[in-house]
């Protein structure tokens, strides 16, 4: 009876060794959380309370400016130093991103398509076609679609005094 005992017990200890995959690294959700690399720019900041781009567009033109902290997606950033970007407004739109008293700079390549968060003022402004063309080239546009600036634009802006970029 006693071998009986063993032997049951053993075949089911190799039962529960059948076939099970082995977890990995990224399936569980906080080694997930851990191989995002977060990336300060100006001021440190976190992400608490932040609101989605998307939202910008009412608050401020409801209220005239916004506070506080915003998260998007980068959709591009100044190709010369990065002391600008443009971030998804949820919209359809970018909204452009400038960094307060040109006090930091951003990675001029390779973030594309990263998440971001940013601490600052939103507000509507309009950009004369000196900044727009100056802005066309540091983004590498060709001379004939800089020289097809001619209107100043009104939109949504954003100046940034800290940045998160995550990896």
């Amino acid at each position: 009876m006693k071998h009986i005992a063993l032997f049951l017990f053993a075949a089911a200890l190799l039962a529960s060794c059948g076939e099970q995959p082995a977890a990995t690294a990224t399936e569980t959700p906080e080694t997930a959380e851990a191989a995002v690399t977060l990336n300060f720019y100006g001021d440190t900041i976190d992400t608490d309370g932040a609101i989605h781009a998307s939202e910008l567009f009412a608050l401020v033109q409801e209220h005239g400016t916004f506070e506080g902290k915003v998260k998007s997606t980068i959709h591009q950033t100044c190709m010369k130093k990065g002391c600008w970007m443009k971030v998804d407004a949820g919209n359809g739109e970018e909204i452009r991103v400038t960094f307060k008293d040109y006090g930091f700079f951003v990675p001029t390549e390779g973030v594309e398509e990263m998440e971001v968060y940013m601490d600052g003022v939103a507000y509507f402004d309009t950009t004369s076609v000196e900044a727009l063309k100056h802005y066309a080239h540091d983004a590498g546009k060709s001379a004939e679609e800089i020289e097809a600036i001619t209107e100043p634009e009104y939109a949504l802006s954003f100046e940034a005094t800290g940045v998160i970029i995550l990896e």
